[in-house]
């Protein structure tokens, strides 16, 4: 089960504390039900926390800001915490729960280096974003009206708490994992694991992490309730199944439904298990199979909901 950021943090919405825990506890009471009769883990994403913390680091000029890979383990104790907490209010007592720290190895060779593309952080002004691009050097691309710091993405090689992750679903534990993509790692010419200042796409590590772990189901949640073609136009259509080679003939945004599409793609065709993206609101009817985009090699071409 992949969270989207806006189970933690909706759009435009203030990054209090506050404000997470009231996400998380929305996001937990949807997952909670499929905590009883299923191994299940749970990834998140951690981009407006990320960026928080690179921009309240930078307000402190006594000692330089924390690079990407601190920040990125940082946020994802905290957000373990939370996922941890709200869930065990809710599941039995006797539930155990376990927050994975995950590294992430990604290609110092990757492109994604020369063109930095992941949004993380608030939404700025273009007066604010000018500023801090000329102050700190930051990459800075549009986000609707506004504009968002954005950083390198590499592609995920390997999750290197798998094992450990394996070994806790085999005894029962709920496991909190690859948030935020993991914490990007690369091998440098020394042999040595080092940090890297970028941040992995959470969907992509997530399916990853899935099919490594042979999951029968891997579900994004997210704010819409289905893909959809020619979003935002008169008629648009909602896909209801899709097989991956109907569903790769079509673009979708870089920045948001991009990454999940082409997750759930390479999920279906090497695992012929189910890929699903969908709402938080309806995780159950999609583990069901009666709501949002199911994307899997035993499907035909695409079928469609009926719109009212």
């Amino acid at each position: 089960m992949a969270l989207g950021g806006n189970a933690l943090l909706r759009r435009g919405e203030a990054m209090t504390a506050e404000n997470q825990r009231k996400n998380v506890k929305i996001a937990a009471e949807a997952i909670a039900p499929l905590g009883s009769g299923h191994e299940l883990i749970v990834t998140h994403g951690n981009g407006p926390q990320v960026g928080l913390l690179a921009l309240q680091g930078a307000a402190y000029q006594k000692v330089e800001t924390y690079p990407l890979d601190v920040l990125g383990a940082q946020t994802d104790g905290m957000i373990g915490y939370m996922v941890e907490q709200e869930l065990g209010n809710i599941l039995p007592f006797e539930q155990p729960f376990a927050t994975i720290l995950s590294m992430t190895e990604v290609d110092p060779k990757d492109p994604a280096f020369q063109n930095p593309s992941k949004p993380i952080g608030p939404l700025y002004s273009r007066e604010e974003a000018d500023l801090l691009a000329t102050e700190k050097g930051w990459h800075f691309a549009p986000d609707g009206d506004s504009f968002r710091r954005v950083v390198p993405s590499p592609l995920p090689k390997r999750i290197f708490q798998i094992r450990p992750v394996r070994w806790l679903l085999e005894k029962g534990v709920i496991v909190i994992c690859t948030g935020g993509g993991g914490i990007p790692t690369m091998y440098g010419e020394d042999g040595k694991l080092r940090g890297v200042e970028a941040v992995v796409d959470k969907d992509r590590a997530s399916a990853l992490m899935a099919r490594e772990l042979e999951c029968d189901l891997f579900v994004m949640a997210t704010d819409a309730d289905a893909v959809c073609l020619d979003w935002g136009k008169p008629g648009a259509k909602r896909i209801r199944t899709a097989h991956p080679d109907a569903l790769e003939a079509f673009d979708f945004a870089a920045g948001s439904m991009g990454p999940k599409v082409e997750s759930a793609i390479e999920f279906a065709r090497r695992t012929g298990k189910t890929a699903a993206i969908g709402a938080l609101a309806d995780i159950e009817r999609i583990t069901r199979g009666e709501a949002g985009t199911l994307v899997s090699t035993a499907h035909t071409g695409l079928t469609y909901y009926r719109e009212a």
